[in-house]
């Protein structure tokens, strides 16, 4: 520590441990919150398949669709209107685009087919509908 002494003159630093303890409580901050907000994602009850296998996921676009009729887009919740503009606009990004439709099992068939339809008709590489494994139980 130094001493401050007339002779010596105005010592002129900067403290920097406050900036230090504020900026590592702000980290743990966000470190707790992230996983509150990833699970804010619709709830699917996926139907199950006895065969299948898990495919890479570098480019896939996920279209959730809920039982109660909500639909999310990678996680982003939007009216299903607004399906085909959000899929343009993501399909602008990459090309050849996976999209990958999680159906909660009691959705209509035809709310399914009209996703696929659109993401087939905007120029998808490939479209698929996710299952999860049987167990056989």
């Amino acid at each position: 520590m130094r001493v401050h002494t007339i002779k010596s003159g105005i010592i002129a630093e900067m403290n920097m441990i406050p900036l230090i303890d504020i900026s590592l409580i702000l980290l743990i901050i966000f470190m707790v919150i992230t996983p509150f907000l990833v699970q804010s994602q619709i709830q699917v009850s996926l139907p199950k398949a006895s065969s299948g296998q898990k495919g890479a996921d570098e480019s896939v676009l996920k279209v959730q669709l809920g039982a109660d009729g909500s639909m999310a887009v990678d996680g982003k919740t939007m009216p299903f209107q607004r399906l085909e503009k959000e899929l343009i606009l993501r399909f602008a990004k990459a090309y050849n685009k996976t999209v990958l439709v999680e159906a909660d099992k009691s959705v209509p068939v035809q709310r399914v087919v009209t996703v696929l339809d659109i993401a087939k008709k905007l120029g998808a590489g490939k479209i698929g509908i996710a299952v999860k494994p049987d167990d056989g139980k």
